[in-house]
């Protein structure tokens, strides 16, 4: 088999009714949820299958609904007897958390634990209707990085995400990014759209968070991951319990460096990506980052195993 890599969506890819399918013919994945389940208190599975979609899209709870989904279709993987191990595992922002997960350098349990209060902590560290982030297409990242620096004033505002080489994703505080969409328009965007967010992530909004999230992981024992883990703030390998504190407490407040993560993970070898998560988000940004590799989402149980 050629050398892969396994990537783990953030959020974004959640959806009302998401693995009920791929449920019926794996027991793993409803085992997976009752487990969160059991450290939440309430009935993740329940959640995503029934709604409300307004209370899935509440960061709180979005985090672990797809860090289990994920990590479950994973335990898929392993059970279907992959016949070698991935060469890197990556993880866009909350995704991070799954890939260190996987790599058994956070206990599951632990980890569930940490990414509700991590959107906890997201969410409280900005007064509903400050933040917002936006989506830029068809500019590159030194001009989008201009344009917030340009139009920021005293106000937060900056890339969080580097999707592909034309998707770049701004977060601030409100008014700012209204005022990078103006410009971006202005200067020949395809597209300039705020997103549907209210929590202002990888922005400097977020520091207030990150010292939360600090002083909880200091109580959270990591291991070195058994597969290398490529961190979004760095785009370097993480070397050991205390280097994946660091990354997860920067990685809040910093950009998702998303295309260098995936070209990281080519130089590793990788030449195949599976995205381990419950929609397609990663495969078609995977396409526009490295055109020439195979792209192939987790949810096709069957093709991965026949394709082997």
């Amino acid at each position: 088999m050629q050398f892969y890599s396994i990537i783990f969506p953030g959020q974004g890819s959640q959806s009302i009714g998401m693995l009920a399918e791929t449920a019926a013919h794996f027991p793993v994945i409803k085992t997976t949820f009752a487990e969160a389940s059991a450290v939440l208190d309430y009935d993740l599975w329940d959640l995503i299958q029934q709604g409300p979609a307004e209370k899935l899209n509440r960061t709180e709870y979005t985090q672990p609904a797809l860090l289990t989904a994920s990590f479950a279709l994973w335990r898929v993987l392993r059970e279907l007897g992959m016949p070698t191990m991935p060469v890197v595992l990556a993880g866009h922002s909350l995704g991070e958390y799954t890939a260190l997960v996987a790599a058994e350098a956070l206990a599951f349990a632990d980890a569930v634990r940490l990414v509700e209060a991590r959107g906890q902590y997201m969410q409280a560290a900005v007064p509903e209707g400050r933040g917002a982030l936006a989506v830029i297409v068809g500019l590159n990242p030194a001009s989008v990085a201009n344009i917030c620096q340009d139009v920021a004033g005293e106000e937060v505002v900056s890339p969080a995400n580097f999707n592909s080489p034309e998707q770049i994703v701004v977060s601030g505080d409100a008014d700012a990014v209204e005022r990078v969409i103006e410009t971006a328009k202005k200067a020949g965007a395809k597209m300039a759209r705020q997103l549907p967010v209210s929590v202002p992530s990888h922005s400097a909004l977020m520091k207030p968070a990150a010292a939360h999230l600090k002083t909880l992981l200091a109580t959270i024992e990591f291991k070195t991951p058994r597969i290398p883990v490529i961190n979004n703030a760095d785009v370097a390998q993480y070397a050991g319990p205390e280097s994946i504190r660091s990354g997860l407490v920067r990685q809040l407040y910093s950009s998702v460096r998303w295309v260098e993560t995936i070209q990281a993970c080519h130089k590793l070898g990788a030449v195949r990506f599976f995205e381990c998560g419950p929609n397609k988000v990663l495969t078609g940004l995977g396409k526009r980052i490295l055109p020439d590799a195979e792209w192939l989402p987790a949810t096709d149980l069957m093709m991965l195993t026949e394709r082997g």
